[in-house]
């Protein structure tokens, strides 16, 4: 079975007899290493009590779009960007019709409306309604826009009926939500990354370094794993713990992660350069910590450390390139000009001045960037921004 390791799945409940499986649902997502929040419909709450799948998930379960509560914490514009994939499970057929006509009046549709996630529909309604000409027009549409339809199963109905429209059992709807994040566009593919800072050591107690987190590289690194490829992320120090299923190479300096990312491409399909590397370093380290002296001002020369990015799309074989620009304004200009200067693919270029994403975030907003086109990604969560660049970058080298 695949795993929903470290994923954020946001469960949406409707009001169906069904709503009696959501509660094993949540523990079978639980099982594959998810973190799961619920939201509720009313019609929900008749079926089942919102404090029974609270004490299950773990969290708070969310009921009401306009909760003073809830949009002080976690919103429904927060839940959108919360969520790796948003499974409603049951999905009734007027939930369904509600959403292909883009109804925002509760908190799930609202949810549906706002957010950037896969969404995936697990259907739960009478046979009859099931091979309704409405629905089974409203399903088409849904498929036009890419939602995705988990089952329904064929058998005995709560109504005495028998044929299609029972929800697929618990197990099997969390492993077909965990097969949405094992893609394979990138299968058999080398991918390298650099992710975090550097550290350039002044002396053995003190470096010069800056505010990388890390946790954009990695989220590309954990995407590309569940695409397929053979991905080796160079890190410098960050509190990360490294993806499972990579080649972790652990680095300080400039100087170490250009001599690591060099020697890694003799079989790199894309290098990705998503690490915030020192421009500079000092020209020598002391040996001994450097001790306070009378002086009030202290004088550090510093040098040019290599350009990683630069020198791997100069390499041959050349890997297809990507470079990041992290800016604080002028951000597509200076993008475009890194792109043409360094002679890379794919620049993805933010603005690391703007509060609430970049360094440290747990979300970013990026614009793609390459010789003919741009395309702006709106706020998210890392993890789901990674898995949406990977795609675009695997197209881009798939079709190269």
């Amino acid at each position: 079975m695949s795993s929903l390791t470290n994923k954020q799945i946001l469960l949406g409940v409707t009001g169906g007899i069904a709503a009696y499986k959501s509660a094993e649902l949540i523990r079978r997502l639980q099982d594959l290493g998810a973190d799961v929040r619920v939201i509720m419909t009313p019609a929900a709450q008749e079926f089942i009590t919102p404090l029974t799948l609270q004490a299950l998930s773990g969290n708070p379960v969310h009921t009401t779009l306009l909760d003073p509560e809830a949009e002080a914490g976690m919103g429904h514009i927060e839940l959108a960007r919360w969520a790796d994939l948003l499974l409603v499970a049951p999905a009734t057929a007027d939930f369904i019709a509600r959403l292909v006509a883009g109804q925002g009046d509760d908190l799930l549709t609202t949810v549906c409306l706002a957010t950037a996630a896969p969404i995936c529909l697990a259907p739960a309604m009478n046979q009859g309604m099931w091979h309704s000409p409405a629905t089974q027009d409203n399903l088409a549409q849904l498929a036009n826009r890419n939602i995705l339809c988990f089952g329904p199963a064929e058998g005995s109905q709560a109504c005495g009926d028998v044929g299609p429209g029972r929800m697929l059992e618990p197990t099997e709807l969390a492993d077909l939500t965990a097969r949405q994040f094992s893609r394979g566009e990138l299968s058999g593919k080398s991918v390298v990354i650099t992710a975090g800072p550097t550290r350039e050591a002044i002396d053995p107690v003190r470096y010069i370094s800056n505010h990388s987190s890390g946790k954009m590289g990695y989220a590309l690194a954990q995407a590309a794993i569940e695409a397929g490829a053979n991905v080796t992320l160079i890190s410098g120090p960050t509190n990360l713990a490294p993806p499972q299923r990579c080649h972790f190479v652990s680095i300080n300096s400039a100087q170490e992660m250009y001599d690591a990312a060099m020697s890694s491409l003799s079989d790199c399909d894309l290098f990705i350069a998503s690490a915030a590397v020192a421009d500079y370093r000092p020209a020598s380290a002391a040996e001994q910590k450097i001790k306070k002296t009378g002086q009030d001002t202290m004088s550090i020369e510093l040098v040019k450390n290599p350009d990683i990015v630069t020198a791997v799309a100069a390499s041959r074989p050349r890997p297809m390139t990507v470079g990041f620009a992290a800016e604080t304004q002028d951000v597509i200009s200076y993008a475009r000009d890194k792109l043409t200067r360094k002679k890379l693919d794919v620049v993805i270029a933010n603005d690391v001045s703007q509060t609430g994403i970049g360094f440290n975030s747990d979300d970013n907003a990026v614009t793609v960037v390459w010789a003919d086109r741009e395309e702006a990604l709106a706020q998210r969560s890392k993890a789901q921004l990674g898995r949406e660049l990977i795609q675009r970058l695997a197209d881009q080298l798939n079709n190269s």
